[in-house]
């Protein structure tokens, strides 16, 4: 394993989950620096007015970040994880742009997405959207809160779909991880790490319960 993607809809604890893996086995962390984005919070307020800027700002944001850092090998780090992968930007934007300003996006997107590495294997933390909005909720970040459930519906979709069109491509893990909670239970966490770093995953998509 060289290079792992931990993935979910917002509020399924994929940063905390690729940041307790690293830290158990020495990886090199890479986490979205999402909070940075000066478009997010104008987004939720008003994201048909904003939508492009922000999906062109996180595209330019998130090719430069992985460009980097899966570039720089470090001899004292074991593998690279990160909380998202670079086509997440094309599955926000399918759902959040225009028919004609997504055209633009994808050529944009198909011409530098060549460039990156590939993940070995790409876990997707599937929960429902009406448990992202309680773990939104929870975790109490202002600009969240105006998410709404048909929005998480939506992106949730995307991601299956954007599974299905790839799956001769990568390993796509889905774990259903509604029924346990990783971050603070060390049996639950034990349970996902040995799915995900201990077993095998045939390309294509695998799905597992926990």
């Amino acid at each position: 394993m060289n290079f792992l993607v931990i993935e979910g809809n917002i509020g399924a604890g994929k940063t905390s989950l690729a940041q307790k893996i690293s830290e158990e086995y020495n990886a090199k962390m890479i986490l979205e620096q999402f909070a940075e984005n000066p478009f997010l919070p104008k987004f939720y307020k008003e994201p048909e007015k904003y939508s492009f800027q922000l999906e062109l700002s996180f595209l330019v944001d998130r090719f430069q970040q992985l460009k980097t850092e899966l570039s720089e090998h470090d001899l004292f780090k074991t593998f690279f994880v990160t909380d998202y992968f670079f086509s997440k930007s094309l599955i926000f934007a399918a759902n959040t742009l225009a028919d004609d300003e997504f055209k633009l996006y994808r050529k944009i997107f198909n011409t530098i997405y060549t460039s990156l590495p590939k993940p070995d294997l790409y876990v997707y933390l599937y929960v429902t959207p009406e448990k992202s909005i309680e773990n939104i909720k929870k975790r109490g970040r202002n600009y969240e809160q105006e998410i709404e459930i048909d929005y998480l519906e939506k992106i949730q979709n995307a991601y299956f779909e954007y599974f299905k069109q790839h799956q001769n491509e990568y390993k796509f893990l889905i774990i259903d991880t509604n029924n346990i909670d990783f971050v603070n239970n060390p049996e639950d966490y034990k349970k996902i790490k040995d799915v995900i770093l201990n077993q095998n995953h045939s390309k294509g998509i695998n799905r597992i319960i926990l």
